[in-house]
Order: structure tokens, then C-alpha cells, then sequence
């Protein structure tokens, strides 16, 4: 496999280029709408849209797959690849890289104290995702995300904020295709490194299957953004996922379980998983 340790950057580049030619109507590939997903969003009161690949079946069921297209902030799916990014250039050697608490209280109880980076990712510590991209520094951290054509690679707004509230932006089409390689081991980072995130994006609170997924919560011109984005494999079979929900309802107390429970409502309708 090709990696960015074995070749120059600008070989990596046009690698990816080639890499990442996936769009949900791509070539062999059929898609499916799937309106019947709408009354997953109303139960919710949300907007936005909803991605789901079977890989097996080659097919991918969209819901409202202009809204597909739409890029915004990532929040924190993005520590999928900030954490690619830590480990491939060294500034984490393995996943057990710790950084000390700043002793600042959080309202997160589980931010208060020190985080490796397994238990960063499960935790979703901002800070200390914060510290991993100051340590990578601009350069490395502008030059991956270019090769690795991630979003609009935007890393303005601060080197410990683009992904939060600077000017990095991410459709579903593409987290899907970001998905979809790293599984498949198509990124330019060493296969250590991807086995490595994979291996702490593991919901070791699902039993029945493996799931590999991460939510997000972010904010544009006052609309809520929330993800969830990952893949489940069920009998050695992946089935990629992508929610990105929007409501402009600071009241709305489901919106942050919705990220997770729409994913779930649509793989039993699609009946991937048991509805009992």
C-alpha cells in the first residue's frame, strides 16, 4: 500500500485524487432514495440528511441527497482525523499518548482529568484534541488535510479551533468517502496508523456487532449541527453510515440522542439490524 511515509507529497496528492473519485451516484454503484426515512426526521423535529452503504450490496440509500452535498462544520468527527494525523506524524506514538488535565473544570465530568488517547476519543475531550493539533502544528496539519482532501481543508480560525468554529467544512457525501477508504485501508497513512484509529473508534459499549462510528455537535450562524458518522460490521459485513442533522430548536432536548437513534431507526427499516 501506498503511504505518505514512502512517497513525496505530491505523489500522495495525486493518489488521492484518484482515491477519492467516490460521489453516492458513482460508476456501478446504485442508489436508492429513501423519502420513508423522512418520518425518522420529523419524529425528531430535525432537518438534514441521512446515508447508509451496503457495501455487499453495493447500494447506497440517501436521504435527501441534496441536503448530502451541503458542506459544514465537522465538530468533532473531525477526531477521526486529527488523531491520523497525531499518530502518523510522531507528535502520539500509539494510542496510549497521554497529556496531563490543566486542572480548568469542564462541565464534562469526564474531561476533568488526564486523557490518553483512547479515552479522549470515547470521551470526545475537546482539550485534548486541541493540545494533539497545537503539538502537529499549522504546516503538518494543513499539508494532510490536503492530501488527504479532506473537506475544503480550511484550517483557519486558529490551529486549535478550525474544526470547531474556523472555516473547515465537510459534506456527508464526503465523510462518507473518508469513511469508506479508511476502512478499506485507501488512505495515505501507514496501515499501522489506520489500525490504530480504528482500533479506538470501537463502541465498546455495542456487543452484537462491532461498531466504529463518532458524533459531533456544532454550530453554524445559530443552526445546530449534529453527526454521526462510522460504520457497523455485522457476520464480517460493513454497512457505512452517515448522519448530519441540523435544527435551528435550542430547546430541542432529543436533538443530541437523535444523532444516534435515526441511524438505528433506519438500519431496522432497511433491516440490517434486528427490530427487537
Amino acid at each position: 500500500m501506498i503511504t505518505m511515509k514512502f512517497v513525496s507529497p505530491l505523489l500522495a496528492c495525486l493518489f488521492a485524487l484518484i482515491v477519492f473519485s467516490f460521489t453516492p451516484s458513482a460508476p456501478g454503484r446504485k442508489v436508492e432514495p429513501r423519502k420513508d426515512f423522512k418520518s425518522i426526521f420529523d419524529k425528531y423535529l430535525v432537518t438534514g440528511s441521512l446515508m447508509i452503504f451496503d457495501d455487499s450490496k453495493n447500494v447506497m440509500y440517501v436521504y435527501n441527497e441534496e441536503e448530502s452535498k451541503i458542506a459544514v462544520t465537522p465538530a468533532s468527527t473531525f477526531k477521526i482525523m486529527n488523531s491520523l494525523i497525531g499518530l502518523e506524524t510522531g507528535v502520539a506514538p500509539d494510542e496510549t499518548f497521554t497529556l496531563p488535565w490543566d486542572k480548568k473544570i469542564n462541565q464534562n465530568a469526564e474531561w476533568n482529568k488526564d486523557q490518553d488517547m483512547t479515552s479522549a476519543f470515547r470521551n470526545s475531550t475537546v482539550w485534548y484534541y486541541q493540545e494533539l493539533a497545537r503539538k502537529i502544528g499549522p504546516e503538518k496539519m494543513k499539508l494532510w488535510l490536503d492530501n488527504v482532501q479532506y473537506g475544503n481543508a480550511d484550517i483557519s480560525g486558529g490551529i486549535d479551533a478550525f474544526w470547531l468554529n474556523g472555516g473547515l467544512r465537510i459534506s456527508p457525501v464526503e465523510q462518507m468517502e473518508f469513511l469508506i477508504n479508511l476502512r478499506e485501508d485507501k488512505l495515505t497513512f501507514s496501515a499501522e496508523t489506520m489500525a490504530t484509529v480504528k482500533k479506538i473508534m470501537v463502541d465498546p459499549l455495542v456487543t452484537n456487532y462491532v461498531l466504529r462510528a463518532k458524533t459531533g455537535w456544532g454550530f453554524e450562524n445559530g443552526t445546530n449541527i449534529g453527526w454521526y458518522a462510522g460504520y457497523m460490521e455485522i457476520k464480517k459485513k460493513p454497512y457505512y453510515f452517515v448522519n448530519c442533522i441540523k435544527t435551528n430548536d435550542s430547546n430541542n432536548k432529543a436533538f443530541a440522542a437523535a444523532r444516534k437513534d435515526m441511524v438505528i431507526m433506519a438500519m431496522k427499516k432497511l433491516e440490517i439490524i434486528p427490530k427487537k
